[in-house]
């Protein structure tokens, strides 16, 4: 039994396909089995709502007059990078005001940044921009401050260059002092851990191969319409796996795009980071078409199945550089508040939001069931496509 991405389409554009989310699926094949499973549903679709580092937008400012190549940009004081043309600036979910005070009283509480500068401006608030220029003749203003909307924005479009890790690290702290990490305030000795994933509703989980994922794949973005434009920074489809095909590391990232005016903020999120800084949390929804057997299979995946990495956040650990993963736990233990590891129980808490996560794929299935939003086919699937290797024989029921 095969279908393709066009059958699968017209079967939404008739209102006739069948949509789950990831949760859903796990019961509908424990009840039937995978082959009539497979049959049946056309399209599973997944969620993820947490920290995403390598984010940030591109923003394109009406031409002022006189007009003026904007070379210094700030957003509420943040700056933005200019260097690419008269009024274009991109804006990192991690940049900070150059007056804020950082961490020269550690730990830093980082109040305000890039992300939240992209919050305001996708939830209509104003943001004050700033900028000045050296000058030339054929633009010759020098200096603008000026409020400005999203509204007033001729192009604002997110464009993350490393976005949902396929799987991610827990962190621990094994020293005896305290450390303020992008995984939070890590207690020492072991006494708490923390972790940043939708396990089971996580996007790159459902598709291990990259089989449906690629360049042009539509997904949802901030709580509007986008697309995964390349392999995320740091893609690394080569990770160790599992016998099912699941990575034990971080593995697979998606670079992704799409317009901040069909946005809302309740999806995208400007965060502070005791002692270490600013970020942005984003909302990611990726639908994955049911072509075969198999990939209804890997979509059943449970947090019982996926193992995530512990790893040593104190100053012998990851800041070293060298390997600093103690052990592997899975999501299911992660997720029931304790784990027992190396001899000790430890209380857990997540980064990420599986209740949004569960909310997007939830959005995601009522827009494809309604026909308002079709499977985007990838004109190019994630590297290691080519080198694609079953993750291991599943039986049916």
């Amino acid at each position: 039994m095969t279908k393709s991405f066009e059958e699968i389409n017209e079967k939404i554009r008739a209102g006739k396909a069948v949509v789950v989310t990831a949760e859903e699926v796990i019961g509908i094949a424990k009840d039937i089995g995978i082959k009539e499973a497979a049959r049946k549903v056309d399209v599973v679709t997944t969620g993820t709502f947490g920290i995403m580092c390598s984010s940030g937008a591109f923003l394109n400012f009406w031409h002022t007059k006189p007009k003026m190549k904007m070379q210094h940009i700030y957003l509420d004081g943040v700056p933005a990078g200019g260097g690419m043309a008269a009024v274009d600036c991109y804006i990192g979910a991690t940049a900070i005001p150059e007056n804020d005070p950082a961490n020269s009283h550690h730990p830093g509480h980082f109040r305000h940044g890039g992300g939240h500068v992209i919050e305001d401006l996708i939830a209509g608030r104003a943001v004050e921009l700033r900028a000045t220029a050296y000058g030339t003749d054929c633009y010759p203003r020098r200096s603008l401050e000026q409020t400005i909307t999203l509204a007033d924005l001729r192009q604002a479009y997110i464009f993350s260059p490393r976005n949902s890790y396929q799987n991610y690290n827990a962190g621990v702290n094994c020293s005896d002092k305290t450390v303020y990490t992008y995984m939070g305030i890590l207690k020492p000795h072991m006494a708490n851990v923390h972790y940043s994933s939708a396990g089971q509703l996580s996007p790159l989980l459902n598709d291990p191969y990259y089989r449906t994922l690629g360049i042009g794949s539509r997904i949802f973005l901030g709580g509007g319409e986008g697309f995964i434009a390349w392999e995320g920074t740091q893609h690394a489809p080569d990770d160790p796996r599992d016998q099912r095909g699941l990575p034990l590391g971080g593995a697979g990232t998606i670079a992704v795009i799409g317009d901040m005016k069909q946005m809302d903020a309740r999806f995208v999120r400007g965060v502070s980071i005791t002692g270490y800084g600013v970020s942005m949390m984003t909302g990611i929804g990726v639908p994955i078409p049911i072509l075969d057997e198999e990939m209804l299979y890997y979509t059943t995946v449970t947090d019982a199945d996926i193992m995530a990495p512990i790893c040593d956040y104190g100053p012998d650990g990851y800041p070293t550089g060298e390997p600093c993963v103690l052990g592997h736990v899975s999501y299911a233990e992660l997720k029931s508040g304790e784990i027992d590891f190396m001899g000790k129980k430890i209380r857990t808490a997540p980064l990420s939001s599986y209740a949004k996560a569960r909310e997007i794929a939830a959005m995601l299935k009522s827009w494809i069931s309604d026909g308002k939003f079709l499977l985007g086919q990838p004109s190019r699937t994630l590297r290691s496509a080519a080198d694609y290797q079953p993750g291991g024989v599943f039986d049916d029921k």
